[in-house]
């Protein structure tokens, strides 16, 4: 994957969530599995990312949805920089996915558990 510099996304608030889209390449699904696994444990490094959750779609096993919630805009411009989220995330380039993920930059306004 390649790192882009994010822009600012105009929000007037502090917490920034996303949810992106990964769609697995043909006979890839279990292997995008594990190495989203493995970026999810490797979050950990990341102090910024309150949440960083994946889900396999219900109505098609190649397709996995991420929620992600930022404490502000400069968490998620050092997502990804630690190297053990390096390592994981240059796992996606192998050939695991179909395309690249489809990412929708989201407002929060209302979490239960969460404080926003």
């Amino acid at each position: 994957m390649v790192q882009q510099r994010r822009p600012h996304y105009g929000f007037d608030m502090s917490k920034i969530a996303l949810h992106a889209i990964l769609t697995a390449a043909e006979g890839k699904a279990a292997e995008l599995e594990a190495a989203v696994t493995t970026m999810v444990a490797a979050s950990e490094e990341e102090a910024g990312l309150e949440v960083y959750a994946a889900s396999v779609d219900s109505a098609n096993p190649n397709i996995i949805h991420f929620f992600e919630l930022y404490t502000d805009e400069a968490a998620l411009g050092v997502h990804g920089q630690g190297d053990a989220m390096k390592a994981a995330m240059g796992a996606l380039g192998g050939g695991l996915m179909a395309g690249a993920p489809v990412i929708t930059m989201l407002r929060p306004f209302a979490f239960k558990g969460l404080e926003l």
